[in-house]
């Protein structure tokens, strides 16, 4: 086997790496920082990295709000979206919403216990992190948590985003009711 050492000229096109990328489904979060100007993104890169220590990353573009308010915080949510939530995964990545406290009045939410962090109610998952570590990652960086805590709710289906658009689980059409 061998390997082309010329990049093809499509990996040097961000709308067709965009278009690569968008074949992978993810799920979808809302990223939040607290203090005195709280801040959300929506994010899908988001991952789980470690069970000991209980670790996650988000990568967040470098010339995203969001990068100088996570770095300054150090500390930060994450809200796992369930699939009735897309207004919200919308609207925090609505890059003319109202910024601080502002982008908040549309969405409930609590602060978390331990870092203050915005999270949202009704979402699969909420995670309180502290920051753990910040790596390269090109045009964003890799920022890597620290899992201080967790809540989860079992009996909702995700959020999906594929092909650049939010989706849902369709349950399996192959099942057969008696």
């Amino acid at each position: 086997m061998s390997v082309n050492p010329e990049p093809s000229h499509e990996v040097t096109d961000p709308k067709v790496m965009r278009r690569a990328f968008g074949k992978f489904a993810t799920g979808v979060t809302v990223v939040t920082v607290g203090g005195g100007t709280p801040h959300a993104m929506t994010a899908n890169s988001f991952t789980s990295v470690s069970l000991d220590p209980p670790l996650v990353l988000v990568c967040v573009g470098r010339n995203a709000i969001m990068h100088g308010c996570l770095a300054a915080a150090g500390a930060f949510g994450v809200s796992v979206l369930a699939a009735h939530q897309e207004a919200a995964a919308r609207h925090f990545s609505n890059r003319w919403r109202a910024l601080g406290a502002a982008q908040f009045d549309t969405v409930d939410w609590l602060p978390g216990g331990l870092t203050g962090a915005p999270l949202l109610t009704g979402t699969l998952a909420r995670f309180e992190c502290e920051l753990w570590r910040t790596y390269d990652g090109g045009d964003h960086s890799i920022f890597i948590g620290k899992v201080l805590s967790l809540e989860q709710q079992d009996d909702q289906d995700a959020l999906l985003f594929f092909h650049g658009r939010f989706r849902q689980i369709i349950p399996d059409r192959s099942e057969v009711t008696a």
